[in-house]
């Protein structure tokens, strides 16, 4: 991501050079709207990481829960044999460890659904992630076309950027509705 954004900077650079050399005024606006685009092409590169990272940070708490699920099965399963086991000797199992085993299997019931609640949270994040990964490839393809306009001195470049900065914007606002209502869901 890095180096497409070094490549960002440089078209925005040259976008700027060349409104600066322009005698067309229009060509100034070229070079604003590729500072407002890359503007927002930071706000969201930065959601994007935000959430790119909760969702990986859920997952490795999802599996934590996993791996705890299954070492209260494992308990669980080891119990259940020695209990088995004394029933064929002809012995009568504690109550206590009929009562623990109840307990591993509630203990179970909790943990699963913790894991896939975190599970859930990470596939959320991961959904938003994307969506404002999106806006910023289009936020960043869009500085581009504007900076070809300056450069090409051709205004129907710089709409298109426009347009694509418009889309990309849409992008942005879909993963901030989407996060807002996840956080209301939460809450």
């Amino acid at each position: 991501m890095e180096e497409f954004d070094s490549h960002t900077e440089h078209a925005q650079e040259q976008a700027h050079e060349a409104a600066h050399e322009a005698r067309e005024s229009w060509v100034m606006g070229v070079a604003l709207t590729a500072a407002i685009l890359a503007a927002l092409a930071a706000v969201t590169s930065l959601l994007s990481g935000h959430h790119e990272h909760e969702a990986m940070v859920e997952q490795l708490q999802a599996s934590d829960q996993w791996n705890y699920y299954q070492a209260k099965g494992i308990k669980a399963a080891i119990l259940e044999q020695r209990m088995e086991n004394e029933q064929l000797n002809g012995q009568q199992p504690p109550a206590a460890q009929a009562k623990k085993l109840e307990g591993y299997k509630r203990d179970q019931e909790e943990i699963k659904a913790k894991a896939n609640e975190a599970q859930e949270s990470s596939k959320l994040h991961d959904r938003i992630h994307i969506t404002f990964a999106g806006g910023v490839t289009l936020f960043q393809v869009a500085i581009a076309v504007a900076a070809i306009s300056a450069l090409t001195r051709r205004r129907v470049f710089w709409f298109v950027g426009i347009a694509l900065g418009v889309v990309a914007v849409g992008f942005l606002a879909s993963g901030l509705i989407t996060w807002s209502a996840s956080l209301a869901h939460h809450a």
